[in-house]
């Protein structure tokens, strides 16, 4: 397996909808499907016995034993490392933010095109996260209501300029090799302040830090969604 190839598992109880990605992806020549699994007892239990990690988890949110929820959780917290893509029929906002503050790295509907499959694949494997206009919406109106409060040991004041800088490179999608590009630093110290700003906003991933800047109104979420349009 080539070093820049994509490993993805497959996380859903529908066995028609499981075999059509794997259908799709072998399609792709940077991305596997190394493992399937009907429920998330089942991907639970499996990584017990893994020699190696996923990169990236398509995961169903509505499934018996264990659902995608619950699953996304639990990956999070023991193999945070792990990129989840959440997936379901069901797209109401508040459940959109829930499942991005559990963890997941994008939010995509089941009937998502093929097309915006592969690329959201990418694109969190890539730069950490990937949000549709759809997503940036929902973020826009549950995250900037009057009583909703940032979920952080620290405001906003904390952030140097330089780490506001590289937030707001980061929520339009630059990669870390683009953000050093566009501030004129290295890699390894755009990957300092990101983990910096993890630090300090609390966020689990990526995609936590783009909610706490839209939570934080650091970043203009009306530029931002027309960005995601």
């Amino acid at each position: 397996m080539e070093k820049d190839t994509i490993r993805l598992m497959i996380v859903d109880d529908e066995a028609l909808f499981r075999q059509g990605i794997s259908l799709l992806i072998q399609r792709e020549k940077d991305i596997v499907l190394v493992r399937d699994f009907s429920n998330g007892r089942e991907l639970l239990e499996a990584f017990t016995t893994l020699e190696e990690l996923p990169d990236i988890i398509l995961m169903d949110l509505n499934m018996p034993e264990i659902n995608g929820v619950e699953a996304t959780k639990q990956v999070h917290i023991k193999y945070p490392q792990i990129k989840i893509i959440a997936l379901t029929s069901y797209n109401t906002k508040a459940f959109i933010v829930n499942m991005i503050q559990s963890g997941a790295c994008s939010f995509l509907k089941k009937n998502s095109s093929p097309s915006e499959l592969v690329n959201a694949i990418r694109e969190v494997h890539q730069k950490g996260f990937y949000y549709n206009s759809e997503v940036m919406e929902a973020l826009h109106q549950n995250l900037t209501e009057p009583k909703k409060k940032v979920s952080s040991i620290f405001d906003a004041n904390h952030i140097s300029k330089r780490e506001k800088e590289v937030l707001e490179l980061i929520c339009q999608q630059y990669s870390t090799p683009e953000i050093a590009d566009q501030l004129f630093i290295s890699s390894r110290t755009v990957e300092g302040h990101r983990n910096s700003l993890l630090l300090k906003t609390g966020s689990k991933n990526t995609a936590g830090l783009v909610v706490y800047a839209i939570e934080s109104k650091i970043v203009d979420t009306n530029y931002l969604k027309d960005r995601f349009d």
